[in-house]
């Protein structure tokens, strides 16, 4: 049966990507921040996933204010690169894997959840920065990408218990699809910072590192985090990390942290990347 064999989790920053293609990730502003996801280019090209879940927020490019879903599923053949305003990222055409999405739509949805099903859907730096991030400049994505789009740009976001137990269905939903399959969870957006307003250029270092602290072990307290504090502490867009969460009610109880990168600033925002393994009840990884 297919399997989750890992979590990962990364800020999906626009201007990580534009370093990426204009070639400035050696300069000395940006070296820093993409250090830290050296080492998981090198795993990602040991563990070679089949398929990424990835969960991200639209910006604008594929929803706008006449469509608001809380939570969408993409089940198409593939999804082109989003023209953001500046013409579509010059990367790979991200290949979906419709019969496990649409499986797992079916089963979030006969577990009550209630999806949108996407069958066309552009996808901006919110997915495909995250790939750049793990995979680097390949000439076609190495793993197929369920994209799965997050609202926490319009209010009201949902709140952290669902986006963790949203993880917990899609993990039932994949440990029941009968093919063999390696499969990641990925988590995106934040960290802290704030893009607007009198407190644009917000960064809460301490919150960041306890949030990062929180994913590792058997605890589930970043569930119940509630929205107001991710706003007073982390800036308007903070309220990304609830994608995060997602990721890690996918791995269950526990998990242990294979690797942990932070970096102050990318552009005007936290760098936050983790990446976590499943654990048994014997201590065993999963």
């Amino acid at each position: 049966m297919a399997r989750i064999t890992a979590g990962v989790a990364t800020s999906h920053i626009p201007a990580l990507g534009v370093a990426t293609d204009l070639g400035k990730t050696e300069e000395a502003y940006w070296k820093p921040a993409f250090a830290g996801y050296e080492w998981t280019k090198a795993w990602e090209a040991e563990q070679k996933p089949d398929v990424v879940i990835l969960v991200y927020n639209d910006h604008a490019s594929a929803f706008d204010m006449r469509v608001i879903p809380t939570f969408a599923i993409g089940c198409a053949e593939e999804f082109q690169p989003a023209d953001e305003g500046w013409g579509p990222r010059k990367v790979p055409v991200v290949h979906g894997h419709p019969d496990l999405a649409w499986h797992i739509a079916q089963s979030l949805i006969l577990d009550e959840f209630d999806m949108t099903i996407i069958n066309e859907m552009d996808v901006d730096h919110g997915l495909t920065v995250p790939l750049s991030m793990m995979f680097g400049q390949p000439d076609q994505w190495p793993a197929k990408v369920i994209p799965i789009a997050v609202n926490v740009v319009t209010y009201p976001p949902p709140s952290g218990n669902r986006c963790w137990a949203l993880g917990e269905a899609i993990a039932r939903a994949v440990a029941s699809f009968p093919e063999d399959l390696n499969v990641q969870v990925w988590g995106t957006g934040g960290m802290s910072h704030q893009l607007q307003g009198p407190r644009a250029g917000l960064i809460n270092t301490e919150w960041d590192n306890r949030f990062l602290d929180r994913l590792e072990g058997n605890t589930d307290a970043l569930r119940h985090i509630p929205h107001i504090e991710y706003l007073r502490e982390t800036g308007s867009e903070g309220i990304e990390m609830v994608m995060w969460l997602v990721m890690r009610g996918a791995l269950g109880r526990t998990t242990r942290a294979l690797h942990r990168h932070y970096h102050v600033p990318a552009s005007n925002t936290a760098v936050g990347h983790i990446v976590l393994e499943p654990i048994t009840e014997l201590g065993d990884t999963e």
